[in-house]
């Protein structure tokens, strides 16, 4: 934390709280919001914080920290964010598969955070390699047994310094309170309630130069007030007012989660994140508390089955998602649904990052600047890291004056590049696997029985790294989706010929299976995969 004098920070509070004057202003005590204002003042900029409601958030989403998004906490120094808030860890994910199953536990990781690969074939083997040629390998080369003894002690201390991270779950509402009581509490940081309505362009340089806002005071009397900084920063969430005016995109939305809150619902194993694959589209399943458990519910717009003749959402998910769930969970599904309200929704929204170097003096950044499905909850995880990248880039020792427009461009420049090592993995992985999990033809349920017995086999480790933002490498990703094509085509190639008098006559069906399933995986991953990395 960079240190002012104690006559500096109160002059600067003295700007903030009498004249609306910081260094930088932030729209949004959201995640992104608080983690970025907190970064900021810890470098010793003055920040004004923005929100339009400071009460506790009733959110469905944002729920789920993967263990990188918890390392990127702990850099910001906001770890303890997560403390005292009934949040509950998680281990990994446990996948359901038309009644089948596999637990996929969070990779081992080393002290220095790398992963460590176990070869499943070699975990099989080991003990039967190691009898069949330890002993003997030693008795024939008595001299190297020094060696196998400092082999084996740098063995015994990697196995004590290594560790399996955890992800941590909660509910959504009080993490952000925690954040914005950090915020609260920070020197450098004064936090107004008022709704922002515009931005205010320089006449002459169109450069922003801070927000219009309309605060409601306690008369309940509504007054406009302008706050003015440097650097106006952005973040108001999924359904950003400023997003046309800024970045000129639009999400992409092709469905929705409806939310269920279900109270001691027995699902082992507890502490994984649990993905429910069956007739009905994806479910997720994951505790948020001592006694509460959150299930999400993709519903695609347009659903036939949940149309209003069949029941809406409601009818659909008592008459085809509840008999796809585990028979212990379905009782907690119906407790929820008793009220006969539609449960609460979010859209599950794809929108790509575009590069932000036209519009100087204000930056737009988290969900109303890039999100992906939740599906595998990596949006807080790539929000954190995006706010460690960025506090790096914009830091006094590199930007004194953030009010200059071309350190600031050649800052967002380098930001839009850095950041992809992270979150192509993890936006490419999210679009890839819904695609995979809410298979609607035959080579996407082809690709999605691979993907299943890929994990089957033990394959694990490097996809649940990716997924929890421990590897920063998309060639991991291209390798690992395109080798479970290629588990897809030989299952599919089984199924279509394997048992039969007439396989060889079947043969040519199933290469064109082959090419069919390959070309589907290639459309799935590549489209999505060029759109993040340029």
């Amino acid at each position: 934390m960079v240190l002012k004098s104690a006559e500096a920070q109160r002059e600067a509070e003295r700007r903030r709280k009498e004249h609306h004057e910081a260094d930088v202003v932030v729209v949004g005590a959201g995640v992104f919001g608080c983690a970025i204002a907190f970064a900021l003042a810890n470098q010793g900029r003055s920040v004004i914080l923005l929100e339009r409601w400071m009460h506790e958030p009733d959110r469905i989403v944002g729920e789920l920290l993967q263990p990188g998004g918890r390392e990127a906490l702990k850099k910001l120094g906001l770890d303890k964010c997560v403390e005292g808030i009934d949040a509950i860890p998680c281990y990994g994910y446990h996948v359901m598969y038309h009644g089948d199953d596999v637990i996929i536990p969070y990779p081992i990781v080393d002290a220095n955070g790398k992963v460590q690969v176990q070869n499943p074939r070699l975990e099989a083997n080991g003990s039967h390699t190691a009898a069949a040629n330890g002993n003997g390998h030693a008795a024939a080369n008595g001299h190297h047994k020094e060696d196998e003894a400092e082999e084996a002690k740098k063995s015994l201390l990697a196995k004590k310094t290594n560790k399996r991270p955890e992800g941590v779950s909660f509910h959504h509402g009080r993490f952000i309170m925690q954040l914005r009581k950090a915020c609260a509490n920070h020197a450098n940081i004064t936090i107004f309630e008022t709704n922002v309505l515009e931005t205010i362009p320089d006449e002459h340089s169109k450069q922003i130069l801070g927000v219009k806002t309309r605060t409601t005071l306690d008369n309940n009397q509504k007054k406009e007030d302008y706050f003015f900084g440097q650097l106006t920063i952005i973040a108001d969430g999924y359904d950003s007012k400023f997003r046309k005016q800024i970045l000129g995109s639009t999400p992409v939305v092709r469905s929705k989660f409806y939310a269920l809150e279900l109270i001691d619902c027995p699902f082992p194993p507890q502490g994984f994140g649990h993905v429910i694959i069956g007739n009905a589209f994806p479910v997720l399943m994951y505790q948020i508390g001592t006694h509460e458990t959150r299930a999400l519910i993709d519903v695609p717009e347009r659903l036939e089955a949940a149309s209003p003749k069949n029941g809406g959402v409601r009818g659909y998910i008592m008459n085809v998602v509840v008999p796809t769930l585990p028979e212990s969970v379905r009782p907690s599904v119906l407790a929820a649904l008793a009220d006969g309200r539609i449960p609460k929704s979010m859209p599950n929204s794809w929108l790509p990052a575009t590069k932000q170097t036209h519009h100087a003096g204000v930056l737009l950044l988290g969900d109303a600047y890039n999100m992906r499905h939740p599906l595998t909850g990596g949006g807080m995880t790539v929000a954190f890291n995006d706010v460690v990248t960025l506090s790096q880039l914009l830091h006094p020792s590199k930007i004194p004056n953030l009010s200059d427009p071309i350190a600031i461009k050649a800052a967002m420049k380098e930001f839009s590049w850095k950041r992809k090592s992270l979150t192509s993995i993890i936006n490419v992985l999210a679009q890839a696997l819904y695609s995979l999990f809410a298979a609607d033809d035959a080579q996407l349920r082809a690709l999605q029985k691979g993907c299943f017995r890929y994990f089957q086999m033990g394959y694990t480790d490097e996809p649940v790294g990716l997924m929890a933002g421990l590897i920063h490498r998309p060639f991991v990703l291209a390798y690992h989706f395109f080798t479970v094509a290629f588990v897809a085509i030989w299952l599919n190639l089984v199924d279509v010929c394997g048992g039969s008098l007439l396989a060889v006559w079947k043969a040519p069906l199933g290469v064109v299976d082959a090419f069919l399933i390959l070309w589907r995986a290639c459309v799935v991953f590549l489209p999505v995969l060029w759109t993040e990395l340029m």
